[in-house]
């Protein structure tokens, strides 16, 4: 029998709606994925990664500076698409999903924007063969080491079952000691994969019209839920996430200290960041 070649994936969703107020002065005139780091800004970083690992197509969910935002990313990637999520202000990171629903129709990487990622991440990510896959850093803990201003309490961390797929996912999920590492805020859908997200935000608009402020998972309101709820609700459901295991080549910029520590890592490696 001939084994079935992964899905291939072309598309990128960027969820890059927010402002990303705890950097400060940084993010007063441009979103929070146009911040630099280094030689390049985030974007600039995450875009690099995406295309050598053969993404050719991302669709950029927008809302600070949404035009500002568009400008830059027009110079930077050939094939681009944008959605407003104009009620950035008020809702949080899965409503802004939501707005991309659209775009549910294939195979693609989901994204933060306020992460960079080496190339070898983004080729992991599009290698597997999981349907549903988070990308999970195995040397989390490392990253936190003097981290004060976001410390690993905040981590969306998570832990497998005993056949291997994700168990719990998510800020408060677990004990971090207990964690077996951390979802990055990068994750993979298959064919299946993002007929299952689509179908669920379906069924979450329906169940969830009217009163956005209800809890959901562990959010104190749907309208402020985070996507790792959407994961974990799907594994309550029997649904089968996958992780995708990494060793660090990774870092989230949340304040002015990641900032700088990303600003570090990338000037002083560059055979990880080409």
């Amino acid at each position: 029998m001939t084994a079935t070649a992964p899905t291939k994936i072309e598309r990128a969703i960027l969820i890059a709606a927010g402002r990303g107020k705890r950097l400060g002065s940084h993010t007063e005139e441009i979103p929070k994925c146009m911040v630099q780091v280094g030689r390049r800004p985030i974007l600039g970083w995450v875009w690099q990664a995406f295309e050598a690992a053969g993404i050719r197509e991302l669709v950029v969910i927008r809302g600070y500076r949404g035009d500002v935002l568009e400008a830059f990313v027009r110079g930077l990637v050939p094939r681009a698409h944008f959605v407003d999520n104009t009620a950035w202000q008020t809702n949080n990171i899965l409503l802004s999903l939501a707005c991309a629903r659209r775009f549910l129709d294939q195979p693609c990487l989901l994204s933060y924007s306020d992460i960079i990622f080496t190339p070898a991440v983004a080729r992991a990510a599009v290698a597997s063969e999981a349907e549903l896959g988070l990308v999970i850093d195995r040397r989390f803990r490392e990253i936190y080491e003097g981290r004060t201003e976001h410390p690993l309490e905040e981590g969306e961390v998570a832990d497998l079952m005993p056949d291997g797929s994700v168990a719990r996912v998510g800020k408060k999920a677990l004990p971090p000691a207990d964690a077996i590492g951390e979802y990055i805020g990068l994750s993979r859908l298959g064919e299946r994969g993002v007929a299952t997200v689509a179908r669920t935000l379906d069924r979450l608009a329906h169940d969830f019209a009217g009163r956005e402020e209800a809890p959901f998972q562990r959010a104190a309101s749907y309208r402020n839920a985070y996507l790792t709820d959407l994961w974990q609700l799907l594994i309550d459901t029997g649904i089968q996430l996958d992780p995708i295991l990494i060793d660090g080549q990774w870092r989230e910029i949340d304040t002015g200290q990641d900032l700088e520590r990303a600003r570090h890592l990338v000037e002083s490696s560059t055979e990880e960041w080409p």
